[in-house]
């Protein structure tokens, strides 16, 4: 396994990162199986966990914490805030009064005294970037997180953060979470760019392309749109869809470039995103045994020049041949009234 320093925190992590979203009832409601798992990921060198307060409402962290017990000194934890957690207001967002609650909630199903990286979700537009920061900074001061990051941010999100928090003396963020794949390579243009310029450690999301990437999905063979990650976004993978015909085509122009080098298209999938000298460390997220095993099979395999190159030709830089974050999407976006002038007036 190989290990670099996460941005400038100083912490080392493992290139792989397991990620958990599939540990509990979204995935695998088995606890003592999801346990087994985690603990094999660290047997074969993986330091680095990451998790959610909101993947199946919490369990997966209560799941992340049982499995942790007598290994927690080993490994760097990370989990974020932001999405509605139960019912009600006020439950969700980047607001101080939320953060400082839903912490103690994170640190309790955790069953830990501190998270070593605790991430931004999604940018929350309601929130003045300074009260997250400010909050975050004192939550640091208060031993009970290491560091702070985010996710999913935009370029622009994160350089607005970067000079409020020059501006003002608090902590920056340290991290950015985004998806990336080799169908998904939109934030090559500006986030990855600015994350190195601004010394930022990357964790990326989705390198299987929710599965689109497994192997498993393949032009002219029925897909299974009930089970695994198909029937969670199964508008990503029904070829009926016109828009999802290029995917399709680019699966079966990557699984040539896998066969010729010898690997698995997953292997493929994860070496090209650790490729990228921004990149810090890959996300990888198992329901099964299996599963983790065909992720960390290519652990240290390194793609070359050639390799990347025909990549390129495939899928070029900085192209997203779907929305790789289903989940949200801005609210200049999402909301007509920020794109639309009202009727002009006498």
């Amino acid at each position: 396994m190989r290990y670099r320093t996460l941005g400038g925190t100083g912490i080392e992590v493992s290139v792989h990162c397991l990620g958990t979203m599939m540990f509990g009832a979204v995935g695998n409601p088995d606890h003592e199986d999801s346990a087994r798992i985690i603990h094999a990921a660290l047997d074969q060198g993986i330091n680095f966990v990451d998790t959610a307060d909101m993947y199946s409402a919490g369990e997966s962290e209560e799941i992340v914490g049982k499995a942790l017990k007598g290994r927690r000194d080993d490994v760097v934890l990370a989990t974020k805030v932001h999405f509605q957690m139960g019912e009600g207001r006020n439950r969700s967002g980047n607001s101080r009064r939320w953060i400082i609650k839903e912490v103690e909630e994170s640190l309790r199903r955790l069953d830990t005294d501190w998270i070593d990286l605790y991430q931004v979700h999604r940018p929350d537009y309601d929130t003045d970037i300074e009260e997250t920061l400010s909050v975050l900074t004192d939550l640091v001061s208060q031993g009970k997180i290491r560091a702070f990051g985010c996710s999913t941010f935009p370029a622009e999100d994160i350089v607005e953060a970067y000079h409020v928090a020059e501006r003002r003396g608090l902590g920056k963020f340290r991290t950015e979470q985004p998806p990336y794949s080799l169908m998904a390579r939109g934030i090559e243009r500006s986030v990855l760019p600015t994350c190195r310029r601004l010394g930022m450690g990357v964790l990326t999301w989705s390198p299987l392309a929710s599965g689109f990437l497994s192997g498993k999905i393949r032009k002219d063979q029925p897909v299974d749109l009930t089970s695994g990650r198909a029937a969670i976004t199964p508008f990503r993978f029904d070829p009926s869809i016109p828009g999802n015909a290029a995917k399709y085509d680019a699966v079966e122009q990557l699984v040539e470039v896998a066969d010729g080098i010898g690997c698995s298209l997953p292997e493929l999938a994860l070496a090209f995103v650790v490729a990228h000298p921004a990149v810090t460390s890959v996300i990888s997220g198992p329901r099964t045994m299996d599963q983790l095993d065909g992720l960390l099979k290519g652990a240290d395999l390194t793609l070359d020049d050639d390799t990347l190159d025909r990549i390129d030709e495939i899928v070029p830089p900085g192209t997203n041949l779907y929305h790789p974050d289903g989940a949200w999407s801005p609210v200049s976006l999402t909301d007509p009234t920020l794109r639309r002038r009202p009727p002009a007036t006498r």
